[in-house]
């Protein structure tokens, strides 16, 4: 019955937000630092579809979107040995091995998790990712309309140092299901949310007190049960995210 009512309060939910969405989309962080969960995972990986477990039950977090946002990215560096994930990028291997070189990471391994940009081994030891309760560090929001996202950043205190930002802009998957035929999870069934679908990074230019972007927002190429969108801010160059926001986007 839990399940029933999680199931029927998240279809309420979209469909009050198909219902308004006769115009653009919009989503905002508060002033208050949102967290920013990595976890960096492959299909072709038999230590991995435990942690995907995990991450898929952030979608019933009651945080999720206010206070934490959380993503999968799906490396390439397991495809040898059997089994190509459908979901990997070399692009976010090198994300992952950049930020080994930049020592915020010991190695390089999966599964992986980086909390605000930093590596962290919580979830081995079963702990949980300390969420909310940051300093405040501005306004991240964003406007999605007609294939098209609109990002303003008006940073507050001490993240005003940083003078110039990034952008960082990524579409999620949901209820997304592979049949592994081959490598170490071979006749398994996985269940997988959070994925990374498609990725952008962009520099933003000075807007007043503000800093803007804006990025072309393409249609996915797989067909997601569900999609949502995550985005967040960085100093220009850097890894270590300032601010982050997301939240579901309705049903074409």
């Amino acid at each position: 019955m839990r399940d029933l009512g999680r199931n029927l309060a998240r279809l309420l939910l979209l469909c009050a937000v198909t219902s308004v969405h006769a115009g653009p989309l919009q989503f905002s962080s508060g002033p208050a630092r949102v967290t920013l969960l990595e976890l960096y995972t492959s299909e072709g990986c038999s230590s991995c579809p435990p942690a995907d477990r995990w991450l898929s039950g952030l979608r019933d977090d009651p945080r999720l979107w206010r206070e934490l946002v959380p993503l999968a990215f799906h490396v390439d560096y397991w495809d040898y040995i059997g089994w190509a994930d459908r979901f990997a990028s070399p692009a976010y291997s090198r994300r992952q091995r950049a930020y080994a070189d930049a020592g915020h990471v010991g190695t390089v391994y999966t599964p992986g998790f980086v909390v605000d940009g930093r590596e962290w081994r919580g979830w081995f030891r079963g702990d949980a990712p300390q969420v909310g309760g940051g300093p405040d560090v501005g306004l991240l929001a964003l406007r999605l309309d007609a294939g098209r996202v609109n990002a303003r950043y008006t940073p507050v205190g001490s993240a005003r140092d940083h003078g110039a930002y990034d952008l960082h802009l990524a579409r999620l998957g949901f209820g997304l299901h592979t049949e592994v035929r081959a490598g170490e999870n071979a006749g398994r069934s996985l269940r997988h949310d959070f994925v990374v679908l498609d990725y952008r990074q962009v520099p933003m230019a000075e807007a007043d007190d503000s800093h803007a972007a804006e990025v072309d927002w393409p249609p996915p190429t797989t067909d997601p049960e569900l999609q949502g969108v995550s985005a967040w801010v960085t100093p220009r160059g850097g890894l270590a995210p300032l601010q982050a926001a997301g939240g579901w986007l309705p049903a074409d």
